[in-house]
Order: C-alpha cells, then sequence, then structure tokens
C-alpha cells in the first residue's frame, strides 16, 4: 500500500504540472485572440471573460489525457534515473504491477474526462454558441471603439465617435448612412453633440443622437440641405437574439443516444474516445517511461510523444472518415483504440515470460 501510494503521489503532482502549464498556455493563447477581436470592435469587451471560461471545460477534456500520459513519464522517468523503481523491483515490485497502479489512476481519471466530454463540454459549446449570437446582437455600437469609424449592425450606416461613456452614452458624434434609391438621397451625414444606444424589446437597436444636424444631398453635387434638429433616431440593428445550436458538438449526449444520423454517432463516438484513451496511453507510458540512469528522464520522451500525436491524429483522421461515410459505424473509432492496445500489450508483454518466449521462438525461426 505505500509503493501504491508513493507511485499515485509522484504521478499526480507531475500530472498537475503539466497540466496547469499546457493550460495556462492556450488560455492564453485563446484570451489573446478573443481580446483582439473585443478590440476589433466584433464582440463587447464584457464577454470576454465569459468566452475564456466557456473555452476551459473543452480544452481541459483534451487536456487531461495527454496530462497524465506526460505525467507518467515524467515521473517514472525520475525514479528510473534515480534508481528507484531498480530498488522497487529488488524488492519485488514488478512492471506489471505498476501498470495496475497507473490503471486505477487512469480509470479515476476516465471518469473524470467523461463527465467533462459527456456533459460539461457540450453544454460549455452550446453556451458559448448563444454567447457570441448576444455579441452578434450587440455588435457595433455597443462595443463601439472611441476614435474609430465602425459599421452598424444592420450595415446601413458608419459612425464615429470622439468619446464613449458608460451605459454607451455618446460624445459629438459622425453618422454617415445610405438613402433609398427612390428618393435619390444618396448621402445623409449627421453630426450630433451627444447620443445614446436603445435597446428594444425584440432586440433591435436604436441609435437617439441629440443636438445635431443633418446633411442630405446627391453624391457628386454640392445643393446640400440642412436639417437641424433636437433629436435624430435611426435604428441600426434588425437582429433579434436566438439560441440556435449550431453545431453537433453542442447536442447533449443524451440526444445522441437516440439519433441514428452518421454526425451524431460519429460525435457519440468521438465523446466516448476521449476518456477511452486514458487507460490505452497508460499501457505505452509505463514501459516507455524505463530508462537508463544515462539517457536521463527524457529518453524515451520525443518517441513516447509521436505515439501520442499518431494516437490523436488517426482518432481524428477516423472521425472524419466516419462523419463522410465511408467506413461502416460499427468499425469507427473503435479500431485504433484496438491498435493502441495490441502496441501497449506487446510493450508491456516484451520483457514477461510469455513476451521472453515468443520472442525466443521467432529467433529459433529466423536461425533456421
Amino acid at each position: 500500500m505505500l509503493i501504491f501510494r508513493y507511485l499515485l503521489k509522484e504521478t499526480l503532482k507531475s500530472q498537475l504540472a503539466v497540466f496547469l502549464i499546457l493550460m495556462t498556455i492556450f488560455i492564453t493563447l485563446r484570451f489573446v485572440r478573443v481580446l483582439g477581436d473585443a478590440t476589433d470592435g466584433d464582440i463587447p469587451a464584457g464577454l470576454v471573460m465569459g468566452f475564456i471560461a466557456l473555452y476551459s471545460p473543452v480544452l481541459a477534456s483534451l487536456v487531461l489525457p495527454i496530462s497524465l500520459f506526460l505525467g507518467v513519464m515524467l515521473a517514472h522517468g525520475r525514479l528510473y534515473v534515480d534508481s528507484e523503481m531498480t530498488v522497487m523491483r529488488a524488492c519485488g515490485i514488478s512492471e506489471w504491477y505498476v501498470v495496475r497502479v497507473m490503471l486505477v489512476l487512469a480509470v479515476l481519471m476516465g471518469l473524470v474526462t467523461a463527465s467533462v466530454t459527456m456533459w460539461l463540454a457540450p453544454l460549455a459549446i452550446e453556451s458559448e454558441y448563444q454567447l457570441r449570437e448576444k455579441a452578434a446582437n450587440e455588435a457595433g455600437l455597443a462595443a463601439l471603439v472611441p476614435g474609430r469609424f465602425q459599421q452598424t449592425g444592420n450595415e446601413k450606416a458608419v459612425i464615429f465617435a470622439h468619446e464613449v461613456g458608460d451605459e454607451n452614452n455618446l460624445q459629438r458624434v459622425f453618422l454617415s448612412q445610405y438613402g433609398s434609391d427612390d428618393t435619390k438621397q444618396d448621402i445623409h451625414v449627421v453630426y450630433a453633440q451627444s447620443g445614446e444606444v436603445e435597446l428594444n424589446s425584440n432586440g433591435a437597436q436604436t441609435l437617439v443622437l441629440k443636438g445635431g444636424v443633418q446633411y442630405e444631398g446627391e453624391m457628386g453635387k454640392r445643393d446640400y440641405q440642412l436639417v437641424e434638429f433636437d433629436e435624430y433616431r435611426i435604428q441600426i440593428s434588425e437582429q433579434t437574439g436566438t439560441e440556435n445550436r449550431r453545431k453537433m458538438e453542442a447536442v447533449p449526449t443524451s440526444e445522441l443516444w437516440g439519433d441514428d444520423t452518421i454526425e451524431a454517432i460519429a460525435e457519440l463516438q468521438w465523446r466516448i474516445a476521449i476518456p477511452l484513451s486514458i487507460p490505452f496511453l497508460i499501457l505505452v507510458a509505463v514501459p516507455l517511461s524505463a530508462v537508463d540512469p544515462r539517457q536521463g528522464r527524457f529518453g524515451k520522451m520525443f518517441p513516447a510523444i509521436l505515439l501520442y500525436m499518431g494516437y490523436f491524429l488517426l482518432l481524428l483522421a477516423s472521425r472524419r472518415v466516419l462523419e463522410d461515410g465511408k467506413v461502416p459505424s460499427q468499425l469507427g473509432l473503435w479500431w485504433v483504440h484496438i491498435v493502441m492496445l495490441l502496441i501497449g500489450t506487446t510493450l508491456i508483454a516484451r520483457d514477461r515470460k510469455t513476451g521472453v518466449r515468443v520472442r525466443a521462438l521467432f529467433s529459433r525461426k529466423r536461425n533456421v
């Protein structure tokens, strides 16, 4: 039991470190991208942290398997370099015992990952779509940047504001809009001292300008009409809020079980594949972590990462082929797991009695 707890503790420490590092890197990259969209006015600045929070469960579902895989490689590599694993072997702790301990950890991590991929990640993706729709409804003036020309939500006008205060109170506003062809009024230019944005109950937005002048005229001519006004209203967004699901990734898992479409089957198998891959990765990571002290703890890290990338890319390719209907759903993504199981079983059995006998048998056949 002491060795059991020690192996779990060392592996969990390494996995936690890898998990936090990878999450920090990818969330930072995502934050920079979302912040750039907010700076360009594509989304309101107040929704930036919401997008980051909703991206975290989806990212965590992909990072958990590789963090455990690398955690095993790093923790056990250190045990081999420090000769602790050699001492354990001398005390009767076999590699198969270490594999069983890590499989216990893999089952626990698989349950955590399954809860994220099956429930939390689809919910986060659906919420992100709703948040993007909200951002689209509030785009333009709700994300207005002072000192920058921006197009309104219905693309009927261009607005420029020198200052933007709280609750979208605008100061010194310039507005340019195009008239209809039947009136032959090509240009409508408005300049107002102040303005504000009103959000109607149906989701439409109205720009209310106060204390200004409107210039109307036909393009290429100089006979413009000047109209002074106390209040000027223009609808700048006709979009209404919707909450439609856009992709299969946002569909709850309970609905996928009863859906016989090929897209639903591929999505369901993908959600199952992520937590299911963890035990197979353990079967590969434990034997690959056995390094010579002179090699260092990173001696076999490169081939291990290549093997993981091959496994993950095969899952992605199989998902795409399954969605295209080029393979039967019964085969689906399962064959990739079978290949990984065979690789892991071969690596573990190579130094056991059965593996030694098989290798000796093949050696004798080659010699004959």
